[in-house]
């Protein structure tokens, strides 16, 4: 099987087959102990113990022993000291690669996905206690000093001796032969996968060839607004660029305002489906609504000069208006001071009307007016007294002391009306001037001032 193995091999290089593995990640163990990989390859390629195992470039553990299998394969165990990259998954890969000129290796690895099973662990025999990565998801390098051994002798006379016994290796070995040259080179396995999908999606190609000239035809003839969208993608994308810093930044705030945008649209949903009968609803009468508002149009546009009349209106009755804020200030000032005593007057006329004494003081003026009015033999009749003075006569002219006028200097009675109200004015005005608070009864005075003018 090794002889076969580097038979395969020779031949890959012999057809300038570049070999290509690929990378994966490895992890660490749990409790702290190193997540051992027993990894089968069919040629270790110079690696040795110590050397790294790397996960997209970065080291995350090393090798920690090699073996041979009894099938003469590589058995080399990894140690992934970072617990991050444990476990390997059923779909991992490790390929060994050239670290440096000087003919160091390393370990590249992918743990594979966390869809898959985990690698099964060995249970007992040779690496138990580890998982075991076969040697169908393995890959080696032909290192580039042996590709030019091939020039030098004696390698070139071998070479002439391993392709005149190739036809007698491979006899009826064909199929081993593929195996191990997939092995070699995961890529050609890969290869053959794509074109079987592709063989299975032929029709389907076919169709896409076909559409594809259909929709190319109309964009070979806008290729002018085409080549200017590129133009303007390219403008586009270099203002983009020169606000990457600020895209970056919204990038990173993005998964916050979702996680507070959440909330917010889970109550969004909760509103659309509670709001779902008043949409239907609404469907419902949609139409009545539409000519509803077909019909609202004329009224609409006769009352555009109403409108404009009442704007004009409006624009000319403002200064009126302003003008009586003083009006309106000192009505509120009367109010304010006037609440207390109707709080007062409305608690009064509460009790009187529930105590029934408006009542009784009607029955007590209708009783008492009864009771002084007198009754003889032709029933009841009412006292009165006749006045008859000077001034009882109608008179065209003026009799002195019998003047209606209300006027100073007409009767000494209006004389002490007139002086009691200038003691009145006079004793208020000392008030004001002693730094007094104003009683309730001087914004009255200024209300009637202001209603019917001063001396009313």
């Amino acid at each position: 099987m090794r002889r076969l193995a580097l038979i395969a091999v020779v031949a890959v290089v012999v057809i300038g087959a570049v070999v290509i593995g690929t990378g994966a990640s490895g992890g660490g163990g749990v409790g702290g102990d190193p997540y051992s990989v027993r990894a089968i390859f069919d040629d270790a390629s110079f690696a040795v113990q110590g050397e790294q195992v790397r996960v997209a470039g970065a080291p995350v553990g090393s090798i920690a022993s090699l073996g041979v299998t009894a099938n003469n394969q590589a058995a080399v165990t990894l140690e992934i000291d970072d617990s991050r990259f444990a476990p390997f998954h059923a779909n991992a890969t490790c390929a060994i690669r050239p670290q440096s000129l000087i003919g160091e290796m390393y370990v590249d690895c992918n743990p594979g996905t966390a869809a898959t099973p985990a690698l099964h662990r060995i249970a007992s025999g040779p690496g138990a206690g580890t998982y075991y990565l076969p040697v169908t998801q393995t890959s080696s390098p032909v290192d580039f000093d042996i590709v030019q051994d091939i020039y030098q002798e004696p390698i070139t006379q071998r070479l002439a001796i391993i392709l005149d016994e190739l036809g007698t290796g491979l006899a009826a070995r064909g199929s081993d032969l593929n195996a191990v040259i997939h092995r070699a080179d995961p890529a050609l396995g890969d290869t053959d996968q794509v074109l079987k999908i592709l063989a299975d999606q032929n029709h389907a190609l076919a169709k896409l060839a076909s559409d594809s000239a259909a929709v190319l035809g109309p964009l070979a003839q806008q290729r002018k607004a085409l080549a200017d969208f590129i133009v303007q993608a390219n403008t586009t994308a270099t203002a983009s660029a020169a606000r990457a810093r600020d895209i970056s930044r919204s990038i990173q705030l993005l998964p916050s305002f979702l996680r507070q945008l959440k909330p917010l649209m889970a109550d969004l949903g909760t509103l659309a489906d509670q709001g779902t009968p008043l949409a239907s609803e609404l469907k419902t009468s949609a139409s009545a609504l539409g000519r509803e508002f077909t019909e609202l149009t004329p009224f609409a546009d006769a009352a555009r000069t109403s409108l404009t009349e009442l704007g004009k209106a409006a624009a000319e009755s403002q200064a009126p208006l302003v003008g009586t804020i003083p009006l309106a200030k000192q009505l509120n000032g009367l109010g304010t001071q006037a609440a207390p005593a109707a709080t007062s007057l409305d608690r009064l006329t509460a009790s009187l009307s529930k105590t029934g004494a408006i009542g009784q003081l009607m029955a007590l003026l209708f009783y008492g007016t009864t009771a002084t009015n007198g009754f003889d033999s032709l029933g009841h009749y009412v006292r009165d007294e006749l006045l008859v003075s000077d001034c009882t006569g109608y008179a065209t002219t003026p009799v002195p002391g019998c003047s209606a006028n209300f006027t100073k200097g007409t009767s000494a009675a209006v004389d002490g009306q007139a002086a009691s109200a200038d003691d009145a004015q006079a004793a208020s005005a000392s008030h004001k001037a002693a730094g007094g608070v104003a009683t309730a009864g001087a914004p009255l005075e200024r209300l009637l001032d202001y209603l019917i003018g001063p001396g009313g």
